[in-house]
């Protein structure tokens, strides 16, 4: 079975710079990397539709409320891993200053016996999206392209 995850990728424009709101992975593994390692705010679903997991996941890896916003489902994309993942793109601003992710356990340090709690994400940040294409994984890249197509084909400014 194919696992399979849902996001957003909210973006604004802030100051005449089109910019993407995406999530750093929390946990000792992230704990030291940048480049490459962040994330559309996504995660797994079974049974359930697509964006009702987006919307869940946003709300639990941010602990804010998606604010309203005209929604466009983007390419799906596979990960390295396999996994296939649909991203919704949201055009909406967001004060992302009430940030808090919710958590998951794991025993650390390896062969410890300890368990620790550290969180999905440890930070979310606006960056634009030439910016962007540094942070995300390779695999996501693709969807600031796919966000791009799309904003070239609306009418009016972008």
């Amino acid at each position: 079975m194919v696992n399979r995850s849902a996001g957003i990728l909210l973006h604004r424009v802030q100051d005449g710079t089109r910019q993407v709101l995406i999530g750093h992975p929390g946990g000792p593994f992230w704990a030291k990397k940048d480049d490459g390692a962040w994330s559309v705010i996504k995660g797994e679903y079974n049974d359930e539709h697509p964006e009702t997991a987006a919307r869940r996941e946003f709300r639990e890896e941010t602990g804010i409320d998606l604010p309203d916003g005209t929604w466009v489902e983007l390419p799906e994309i596979k990960q390295k891993s396999g996994k296939l993942v649909t991203v919704f793109a949201v055009n909406a601003d967001l004060d992302i200053s009430g940030f808090a992710s919710n958590t998951f356990e794991m025993e650390w340090p390896p062969k410890s016996g300890k368990q620790q709690s550290f969180p999905e994400i440890d930070r979310i940040e606006w960056f634009s999206v030439e910016d962007a294409r540094v942070k995300l994984l390779p695999a996501q890249v693709n969807l600031l392209d796919a966000l791009g197509a799309h904003l070239d084909q609306e009418p009016g400014p972008v």
